[in-house]
């Protein structure tokens, strides 16, 4: 069954309450998880100052800082994806057993131990060389709070979908997208705590 994509304001409002359907309920919560990851990084790196969070490892690569910019990076443009498909009015289908294999597949992909390089827009190219955790915890928190924002307003009908296209894996339903993130998120923190440890 294929719908219209039209992004709208959704949830039945009362004083205390916004009512949502347990597939996009899923969905926002674990959002809200994601953003509680983000957070404790932050937290875990306040302490440490921008001149060591700016170095880069002895043996080459990305800074903490930039890893940071990296993961933004893509946060931003993945939903800046989605707004402009869904700006088309596209017909979606639904997120089903093929979007769960992708999925599979791109997990398996980023919990491989082998390095592999960044797609050009996310890359080298995009990243500073110097910025300030101020400025990289502003930035995360609106990205976050932007995406926040697109799944409260997003129509229960579209819970089920297969909106977003990642580069390597194709088309995911919601549930992959966020494994998505969270997978890399985990890959590059792991990055960040060698970087900091070199």
């Amino acid at each position: 069954m294929l719908v219209s994509a039209k992004i709208g304001k959704t949830g039945e409002r009362t004083k205390d309450c916004i009512y949502f359907s347990p597939m996009k309920k899923e969905i926002i919560q674990r959002n809200e998880q994601y953003n509680r990851r983000i957070d404790n990084l932050l937290a875990e790196l306040s302490p440490l100052g921008d001149e060591r969070l700016n170095r880069k490892p002895a043996g080459g690569g990305w800074s903490a800082m930039q890893t940071m910019q990296h993961l933004i990076l893509t946060e931003e443009l993945s939903l800046g994806y989605i707004k402009k498909k869904l700006g088309f009015q596209p017909e979606l289908e639904p997120a089903g057993p093929g979007a769960r294999w992708r999925g599979f597949l791109l997990w398996a992909y980023l919990n491989t131990p082998f390095k592999f390089k960044a797609p050009k827009n996310v890359g080298d190219d995009n990243l500073s060389e110097h910025s300030t955790l101020e400025e990289i915890r502003g930035r995360w928190q609106k990205t976050r709070a932007d995406w926040t924002a697109f799944f409260d307003a997003m129509p229960e009908e579209m819970a089920g979908m297969a909106v977003y296209k990642h580069p390597r894996a194709g088309r995911l339903g919601w549930a992959q997208t966020m494994a998505f993130f969270e997978t890399h998120f985990a890959r590059h923190r792991q990055q960040i705590r060698r970087a900091l440890g070199a």
